[in-house]
């Protein structure tokens, strides 16, 4: 059974999965469907309830609640992406070269790894913004480099899991070279481990980015962002309750379907509820990759 189908077939992996998408068009097309200025300043409206001009209301500077939600996914997605991906690619490239490298190359990587682990993720990345100041950008710099070093350990220790298999060694004979096997072999089979928790991790970036907006070190007013919304609801919390359930919730779901598709990815992606057909184990063989899957099923 393939991944798609697999995926399918868990209901609330796929509800999650639409949740986001609709989250991630809402924030695209935010322009065309928020009905006012995020950052318009109109004081005789401050803190109105919600009502069908302002379907959440309006907060102390009566400013649209609904359409600042809106541009802020933008803000959140955009820069939480943004970290992932720069992590995702320095930690993937420094994995596979560590683990597909001998010598002094790899012990440079690991033993840096190693005191970059050493300190706490949190730690790291206030000391980081209390050097470089406020400021989103700061933020992203931060979890990145409070990351990284994670990633590229989880990928060397992935690299040398499948470097033992019996296809690779078996490419290895016939003098494949080192970029054709990371290609064909070890790409291709750390990329499930890597999406799955490229996607757990995404909701710890969203809740770094909020928690640090709300703090007053990320995102500065008047931009919109979920987090700097509680920061500013949280000065009219006891006459105005209402004003903190809007970012808040959102947050609350956005990293809640996060957590859920990852588990559904891991459980879609996982390779022992893989079995190829007699037609298609024929072809595999046929093009020269029977092997592979013959040593998969050994293997386990």
């Amino acid at each position: 059974m393939s991944f798609f189908k697999r995926l399918q077939q868990d209901k609330l992996g796929i509800t999650c999965l639409m949740f986001l998408g609709v989250v991630s068009l809402a924030g695209i097309f935010a322009p065309l469907i928020a009905p006012h200025d995020p950052t318009l300043l109109q004081v005789d409206m401050k803190l109105a309830m919600p009502s069908a001009e302002y379907p959440l209301g309006t907060d102390h500077l009566g400013r649209c609640l609904y359409s600042r939600i809106l541009f802020g996914i933008r803000t959140t997605f955009f820069y939480a992406l943004l970290a992932m991906s720069v992590t995702i690619f320095s930690g993937v490239a420094f994995g596979i070269l560590a683990g597909y490298s001998n010598g002094r190359v790899r012990e440079v990587i690991l033993r840096f790894c190693d005191a970059m682990l050493s300190f706490p993720s949190e730690v790291m990345i206030l000391a980081i913004i209390g050097i470089l100041g406020p400021g989103i950008m700061n933020i992203v710099i931060a979890n990145i480099l409070s990351k990284w070093a994670w990633y590229t350990r989880m990928i060397y220790s992935s690299v040398q899991q499948y470097r033992s298999k019996n296809y690779v060694k078996f490419a290895q004979v016939h003098q494949a070279s080192p970029i054709y096997i990371m290609r064909k072999h070890i790409v291709p089979g750390i990329s499930g481990e890597v999406t799955t928790h490229s996607t757990l991790e995404m909701g710890w970036v969203i809740l770094s980015i909020s928690s640090l907006s709300f703090l007053g070190l990320g995102v500065q007013p008047p931009a919109p962002e979920w987090g700097m919304m509680l920061n500013e609801a949280k000065n009219v919390l006891f006459t105005h309750p209402w004003q903190m359930i809007p970012a808040g919730i959102t947050i609350l779901l956005v990293i809640v379907a996060l957590n859920f598709l990852g588990d559904s990815l891991q459980q879609a992606m996982n390779s022992k509820s893989y079995m190829a057909s007699p037609k298609q184990q024929r072809k595999l063989f046929r093009l020269g990759e029977g092997r592979k899957m013959v040593s998969d099923h050994t293997d386990r």
